[in-house]
């Protein structure tokens, strides 16, 4: 496989604690084949910290890819997605009663999501190995950047996705050229289809988690934050929380740039919001479980949260204690509310899952488990436009 110049790529191991197995990043990998677990990409961080410098970043591609040392080997697939803009919120901030409140607005990137970065990055890899098919399950917006991405690349896509998802989302995919399946139900369901037909069509399955990549594309928000904070951190990052490919790929990175010698071992308090019509991490965590129970009759408006089980719960969990974070569940009610407030504040059209993040920090604030004076950064993960139903309904429209 061609792979580019910098990136010091060396193996993927097993995310199990206690298993740990190595694999062969050049042949196609899904899960750990000994314990059924996601597979992490590790580099050579000692080569890499040579020219991984914020100086020589200066000089670098305005995208997730500045990060070439540390990100896969392949040549990329880029729509030019990453660098997406830290906005002072100060008038959402003051409403709130946080004096340093910031969005990250991922839905300035190409497919106006966060997804963008993560199917970048696998779909990369899927070139790079000769994949000529991938797959996947979606609760709306990855099926989108999946297409997106297969079409700038020549691959061919498949997605199945719940039918009630955003309208929006699925003209979006059939644009791209994808082979869309409506499925009665949800991402669950969706995940069930691709699994029983990706063997005997021979698709490879880039579903959140299952194959190495994704992941990598997410964590470079760990990067941009590092970078925006002037080689620091924030206090608290305030993530929506559906499959937390986002927040553990941000600890990730967190470690990776430990590992540099970039940062010491500070972290910022991280917080996954979730909706309370699905919200398995947040019954997780108020157990202190290490892993999530499947959640029954999921439904929320915020479709990236309607997410039962997530393959990568105790990893998301695991992040959250060692952060000393928090996860918090909010009603459809309160995150559209706060979509509004975003909006007339702030001038941003949010997605309800970045709706979901703010009710959740108003939460904490009120809990004074937030202090007026921290840093607070607040991904909203989409753009409100893909979501017209659901601001209609909020509307009274």
């Amino acid at each position: 496989m061609a792979s580019t110049a910098k990136s010091t790529l060396t193996h993927l191991e097993c995310s199990r604690p206690g298993c740990g197995r190595k694999l062969d990043y050049t042949q196609p990998q899904n899960l750990c084949p000994a314990c059924n677990a996601p597979l992490l990409a590790r580099y050579d961080l000692t080569k890499a910290a040579r020219t991984f410098t914020r100086d020589a970043l200066k000089g670098r591609a305005s995208s997730m890819w500045r990060y070439e040392e540390v990100m896969p080997a392949g040549e990329p697939v880029t729509l030019g997605e990453g660098m997406t803009p830290l906005l002072k919120a100060a008038r959402l901030g003051e409403h709130l009663g946080v004096e340093r409140l910031y969005i990250k607005d991922e839905g300035q990137n190409p497919t106006t999501s966060f997804k963008a970065r993560g199917l970048s990055a696998a779909v990369t890899m899927a070139r790079a190995l000769g994949i000529d098919t991938i797959a996947l399950p979606t609760a709306g917006n990855a099926g989108g950047a999946a297409a997106a991405y297969a079409a700038h690349a020549g691959v061919r896509c498949v997605i199945a996705m719940p039918s009630d998802t955003p309208a929006a989302i699925i003209l979006e995919c059939r644009a791209f050229g994808a082979d869309v399946h409506l499925i009665d139900g949800l991402i669950s369901d969706c995940g069930a289809f691709i699994a029983k037909n990706a063997a005997t069509h021979g698709w490879y399955e880039v579903s959140t988690l299952k194959e190495p990549y994704r992941i990598e594309g997410k964590k470079t928000m760990g990067y941009e934050l590092w970078e925006e904070f002037g080689g620091k951190l924030p206090d608290v990052i305030v993530y929506p929380t559906g499959g937390g490919v986002g927040l553990i790929g941000m600890w990730k990175a967190f470690e990776e740039l430990e590992s540099m010698g970039l940062i010491g071992n500070e972290r910022p308090r991280m917080i996954a919001a979730q909706a309370e019509g699905c919200a398995p991490i947040v019954r997780a965590f108020e157990q202190h479980a290490a892993a999530s129970v499947m959640w029954e009759n999921a439904a929320t408006v915020a479709a990236g949260l309607r997410v039962p089980k997530p393959l990568g719960d105790f990893l998301i969990l695991a992040d959250v204690y060692a952060s000393g974070g928090e996860a918090v569940a909010v009603s459809d009610a309160e995150l559209m509310s706060a979509c509004i407030e975003m909006a007339r504040l702030e001038g941003i059209l949010g997605a309800p899952e970045g709706g979901a993040g703010l009710a959740a920090i108003q939460s904490l604030v009120e809990r004074r488990k937030i202090a007026p004076r921290e840093s607070v950064v607040l991904f909203n993960t989409g753009s409100g436009y893909k979501y017209l139903e659901a601001w209609q309904s909020a509307l009274g429209a």
